[in-house]
Formats: structure tokens, sequence, C-alpha cells
């Protein structure tokens, strides 16, 4: 018998008896085992000369559904871990550490229903080689929806619409530039994101950053100063329709809500 097949096994008899009769109606054991090794097979990442796959597993279960496990859980995520272990040896999949198998309840899901986030974790206290870095490390998990047969599979959550926000643009001698950063530097030098060829302007003049939901200009210590609507600021806060002016050059302000 092969090393998981001897392995789904203990797994399928952890709930022999009236147990698993009853657990027949709700979640089975045995589908989370595949269900976790198809997630593995899923979030594979390719590095340079090996293939990552997630080591943190969080099932999501209905109140209901998680009752079934009342005094066997914790043998269950033994021997799911131990699943788990023995598919990434057999496919020759890289681990950054032993898999991990949490189980949390999500009320949300009906019986017979599940779910199943997967990430990539590093253990720095482990001492182990640090992993490549062009791994996507604790990213947000990504959670798939498994449903009995009938029912169609789907991510969740759903993602939230974004909140409305504003936008900036800088308009200069009829050209406009969107603010898409949080800090945009103007000035002549080539290393700022808004290069004005003005001399009256200082190689680093000032800065536009978005922070706290707001715009802002702020000089940056620059020989002739910067103007908001005639008035020199060291910093201020922009609105639609601001008139800066830097050297001889006027930029004006855009600001739209998206």
């Amino acid at each position: 018998m092969s090393v998981l097949r001897s392995i789904e096994s203990k797994i399928e008899g952890l709930f022999e008896g009236v147990f698993g009769r009853a657990f027949r109606t709700h979640v089975q054991p045995i589908e989370l085992a595949r269900k976790l090794v198809k997630e593995m097979d899923d979030h594979r990442s390719v590095s340079v000369s090996r293939v990552y796959v997630p080591n943190e597993y969080t099932i999501y279960l209905s109140s209901q559904d998680r009752r079934q496990f009342t005094g066997y859980e914790g043998s269950l995520v033994g021997e799911l871990q131990d699943y788990l272990a023995e598919h990434a040896r057999r496919e020759r999949y890289a681990l950054l550490t032993a898999p991990r198998v949490l189980v949390t309840t999500d009320d949300d899901l009906a019986i017979g229903e599940f779910g199943i986030a997967t990430r990539l974790v590093a253990d720095e206290a482990s001492g182990e080689q640090p992993p490549p870095s062009d791994l996507r490390l604790d990213q947000p998990a990504h959670t798939m929806v498994y449903r009995p047969p009938g029912k169609p599979i789907e991510d969740v959550p759903q993602p939230e619409p974004e909140p409305t926000r504003e936008v900036a643009t800088l308009t200069v001698d009829g050209k406009t530039h969107a603010i898409t950063t949080p800090r945009t530097v103007l000035g002549r030098s080539r290393e700022c994101e808004l290069r004005l060829g003005d001399v009256n302007i200082s190689r680093q003049h000032a800065e536009v950053l978005h922070e706290r939901e707001a715009y802002w200009i702020v000089d940056l210590g620059s020989m002739n100063g910067t103007l908001v609507n005639g008035k020199r600021v060291a910093r201020e806060r922009l609105r639609d329709g601001d008139r800066i002016a830097i050297g001889s050059t006027e930029i004006v302000v855009g600001l739209t809500r998206q």
C-alpha cells in the first residue's frame, strides 16, 4: 500500500462507526485531504530552480460541520499535514516549512460546504536558508469554497467595491500629468517624476504628497520658493483649481473623484 493511500485510510478510519454515519451528511474528511492537495497543486510558485507550494492551509467549516470533529480535530489535522507533506515529497515540491493546517469556523458556510485558504509563510526563527526574493510571501490568503455536487464553486470573499477617492493631475503648458505615486517630485533634475525645464526652478524644487486622503505641495528648500494662488508656502493642502507657481512656471491642479 502506498504512503498516500495509507494516510487516506487513517483519515477515513478516524470517523468509522456511528460518527462516520453521522458525518456522511456533512463534510467528508477524505474530501478535505484531496482538496488540500488540489490547492497545493493550484498555487505553485516557480522559482529559479525549484517549485514552491504553500505551507499554510486554513480550512473553513460551518459550525455544524465542525461540531462533528469534537474530540478528533487534532488527530485529523495531524493526518492532513502528513498527507500534504507526502504529496509534496512525491511531486518534488519545495516547502519553506512543514505544512501547517488550521481549522476555523465560518458561519456563512452551509452544511457540507468548506473553504480552503493557502499562504506561503516564511519562518525566520527556523534558521533555514532565506527563501528566494521572487516568492510572494505572506500575501492575503486566497480562499476557495467547495460545495456539495450540484452547487457551483466560487472564490470568497467577494471583493468589496473600492471607496471613492480623489485623483490628482498637474497641468503644465497645456499638458496634463496624472499623479500616480504617493510622492511626486517637481524640478529640473532628470530624477524628478515631473521634470520642468525652467532655469528658475531648483533641481528638486517641490514635491506633491498623497497622504491621509489628501494631496499636499511641499517646498524642498528651493531657491525661489513655492507659491499657491500667489501665497508663498512651505506646505499646503491642494484643492481643485489651485495654481502652483515655481520659478516662472505655473501649474494648475485638478482633483476629481473616482
